[in-house]
Parts: C-alpha cells; structure tokens; sequence
C-alpha cells in the first residue's frame, strides 16, 4: 500500500470535489465518476457511499479494488479497499467536523454508510496527471 504525499492529502482533505471512478470489470475502463464526499484520519483517505453497499460505484470499487479519482483538480490512478471497523469513530468525527451544518451528514454517518467505507491509496505504480 502506498501512502499520500502530505501535499496531495492536504490538497484533497481542503477540497469538497472528489469524484471516484472505479475500473469496469475489464480493468481499464472506468464509470462513470461520482461525486462523494472524502474525509482524512491521519493522513489516511477515506470515503463512503451515500446508499451503502448496494451502491454501483461501492461494488465496482470492492471487486475491481482499482480505478481514479479526480481531487482537487488533479486525477489519481488509485487503490480501494475496505477499512477496520475500530476506525469507524474516527472517521465519523471527520465527516462530522468537515460537513458540520449539512442536512446529508446524518445520514453519512449511520449504519448504512458505515459499512460502504473504503480507504483509498495511490497507485505505487502510477503518479497522478
């Protein structure tokens, strides 16, 4: 697993405008990009999805474990993977604090969602554009 720069995960963390695109089943396409909201926990990137686990793009992102993001105005070939639930209270405070006032952020932090988190990494192998 590679880790953010301290510069890229600063710049995500600032911004409200991730859009995840995990590969197709082929591996090199990828969806449609989502727009979701991203939190980080000790320089540790994580999202979730709004519908939990029945979302298209949670499912893509779980089986394909690979795919883009587009932050803060720069695209990353990224990793996706599940988190450890002892993180759960951690990463609901940082939703809580960076969407503070939102009527979604109820939600977001309920079971639903909770379950539908993955981390997200950058690829080792490939630097962002």
């Amino acid at each position: 697993m590679s880790a953010w720069s301290t510069e890229d995960v600063d710049r995500i963390a600032a911004s409200d405008d991730l859009r995840v695109a995990p590969f197709r089943p082929d591996g090199v396409t990828t969806g449609t990009p989502t727009w979701i909201w991203s939190v980080v926990v000790d320089g540790r990137l994580f999202v979730r999805a709004w519908n939990g686990t029945r979302s298209r793009w949670y499912r893509a992102a779980m089986a394909q474990h690979a795919g883009r993001i587009t932050a803060a105005g720069t695209t990353y070939e990224v990793v996706f993977q599940g988190t450890d639930p002892v993180l759960r209270d951690r990463i609901d405070a940082a939703y809580r604090a960076k969407y503070t006032g939102s009527a979604y952020l109820p939600p977001m932090v309920s079971a639903g969602p909770q379950a539908a988190t993955i981390e997200i990494t950058p690829r080792a192998d490939v630097a962002g554009d």
